[in-house]
């Protein structure tokens, strides 16, 4: 089950900002377990290329570049050069994103653009160079790493990432149905409270840099009694873009050991 042998899985966003497993990195060492031929990208090569020793150590197929995901020559480029290589693109793995504080009032307009550009305009220049060659190759599966931020009010003033990911939601909701016809699903992961390397600065942002208390509280919240992991993000996608998923496209999964469900 869950075989990708033959495929090649393009990931965005493939490294992490510390050792440990995030979503970019638990999803790409296991498309390349599940048989994928992983090509990542990251905006610092150095946590790219720490996922591809991890990839490599395991006896896999990965390359990787570095790779501004809110630019469109660097997003081509990167396409350009997974296409040279493996002359096709299956899957695409959208996870570039990163949260900031702030509301409307007090957040600065300079921020609230950038967290457009790197948490929904990433998603959108990744389709715009991919699809066209899913279209060559007869389709492919597109999963974006959305937030349940996008869904509720977690208890952190983010306004310009939850308007973002609840973006990318429809994004990914809109392009499923223009797509279906030629064979491409879209289809996102939405995430909860999750335990990744991001978790200090999360907590330095959000809760004054008392990481202890930040990922006490954050365990707390969730009905599971406890925080999920880049793995737990990276085993909804290795369904999404399998082909056991082949009738699924312009769905969310919520994964997020309970929470919005007690949220509501």
């Amino acid at each position: 089950m869950l075989d990708l042998t033959g495929k090649v899985a393009l990931v965005m966003g493939c490294g992490a900002v510390a050792d440990g497993w995030g979503n970019g990195r638990a999803t790409a060492t296991l498309l390349a377990r599940q048989g994928a031929k992983v090509f990542g990208t990251d905006l610092k090569l150095a946590n790219a290329q720490e996922t591809q020793r991890v990839v490599r150590g395991e006896g896999h197929d990965v390359e990787v570049v570095t790779c501004d995901a809110t630019r469109s020559e660097d997003v081509a480029q990167a396409v350009q050069r997974c296409v040279a290589l493996h002359g096709r693109i299956d899957i695409l793995i959208n996870n570039v994103g990163v949260s900031q504080p702030g509301g409307p009032v007090d957040m600065a307009e300079e921020v609230w653009d950038a967290q457009m550009q790197v948490n929904l305009k990433s998603a959108f220049l990744a389709c715009k160079h991919v699809i066209p060659v899913m279209r060559q190759n007869g389709g492919g599966s597109i999963v974006s790493v959305s937030s349940v931020a996008g869904l509720r009010y977690i208890g952190k003033p983010q306004v310009a990432y939850a308007a973002a990911k609840a973006g990318l939601m429809q994004f990914t909701s809109t392009s499923a149905v223009i797509h279906a016809p030629e064979g491409i699903r879209l289809n996102c992961v939405v995430p909860g409270l999750m335990h990744t390397p991001l978790i200090e600065g999360l907590a330095a942002k959000y809760a004054g840099g008392d990481t202890r208390g930040f990922i006490n509280h954050r365990h707390q919240q969730v009905p599971a009694g406890r925080m999920g992991d880049g793995w737990d993000t990276a085993h909804a996608a290795l369904f999404l873009a399998a082909d056991e998923s082949r009738y699924v496209t312009g769905t969310c999964i919520v994964v997020d050991g309970g929470l919005i469900a007690a949220t509501r």
